[in-house]
């Protein structure tokens, strides 16, 4: 029997799952964080060993027997530095005693793509403090699309939002705009009430700007112009992320998963992206997960190993 091991790795957390050939999953646990751009590499190697003697130990299965690895993790998604954890990774499990047969660092996104999907074609749009969103053609290909950072990209996710409705609040407070119920809603949470207040947060105190992105979306709700105007018009940047990827993909129909905490959960602003979907689009499936992104991980592995 071959075995997999499949990797999810994030800023606060990494799970683990070891799977079977026929993607059976045995064992899972989870440990630490893995964002190896951060924390650099030799600490990440180390929290990776210890989950994969983890779920190998815990099911009685022999290192050797477990034929591929796949980590999913933040800034993977440049071969360079993927490259550069590998690398580290297979270097630490030798000096530590433990032969590795193959270990292959990528993106969360596109672990979260395969775990969509199984593995087949289909498409992922996340949209969560960030945006970017992911396809698989029938060849196997990998399309991108968006993804630039909170810099110059990033529409249609929290930050960007969050950005647009602070940016809605400093107007009305310098009489520059229109009046917001925003503005209210800003100093009864988090007491920033007058101009210094704000830009003291904003500039000084590591303020959250994506955490304002559901007291937007609540002043849409109520009927706030201006916070409407913005949700409208970054719900729209999501569209057009979906129309660049069925241009990319070139297929007749697009299976689409929703990845993300602004469009997934139970809001205003996710009830308005996905009418609009149902309504411009005949082609697009938007259907859920068929499994976590751990097991997407377990997915490449098995793919690769093979």
């Amino acid at each position: 029997m071959k075995y997999f091991i499949g990797l999810d790795g994030g800023g606060t957390k990494t799970k683990c799952v070891l799977t079977d050939e026929h993607l059976n999953v045995i064992t899972e646990t989870q440990g630490g964080p893995s964002t190896f751009l951060l924390l650099g590499t030799e600490k990440v190697s180390e929290t990776i060993l210890n989950l994969i003697l983890d779920v190998t130990s815990k099911s009685k299965i022999n290192l050797e027997a477990v034929k591929s690895i796949v980590l999913g993790t933040t800034g993977a998604g440049r071969r360079g530095d993927a490259e550069q954890m590998e690398k580290a990774f297979l270097n630490f499990a030798k000096v530590s005693g433990y032969k590795i047969n193959k270990f292959t660092v990528d993106s969360d996104a596109r672990i979260a793509l395969e775990g969509a999907f199984s593995g087949k074609p289909g498409s992922i749009l996340i949209a969560g403090t960030g945006s970017i969103m992911f396809g698989k053609d029938k060849n196997g290909f990998i399309h991108r699309v968006g993804g630039f950072g909170r810099y110059i990209g990033d529409e249609g996710g929290g930050y960007s939002i969050g950005s647009k409705g602070l940016t809605a609040v400093a107007k009305h407070m310098d009489g520059r705009g229109e009046f917001t119920s925003l503005t209210k809603m800003m100093a009864d949470k988090y007491g920033i009430d007058n101009s210094p207040a704000l830009i003291t947060e904003v500039y000084k105190n590591n303020f959250d700007i994506a955490s304002v992105t559901p007291l937007v979306i609540s002043a849409a709700e109520q009927g706030d112009r201006i916070c409407g105007n913005i949700i409208e018009s970054e719900s729209e940047e999501l569209i057009l992320h979906i129309k660049a990827m069925i241009n990319l993909l070139k297929e007749n129909k697009l299976k689409l998963s929703l990845i993300g905490s602004t469009i997934v959960t139970d809001n205003f602003y996710a009830q308005l992206f996905r009418d609009k979907v149902n309504n411009m689009f005949n082609n697009v499936d938007i259907c859920e997960a068929e499994y976590p992104p751990a097991s997407g991980a377990a997915v490449m592995a098995k793919n690769i190993a093979e």
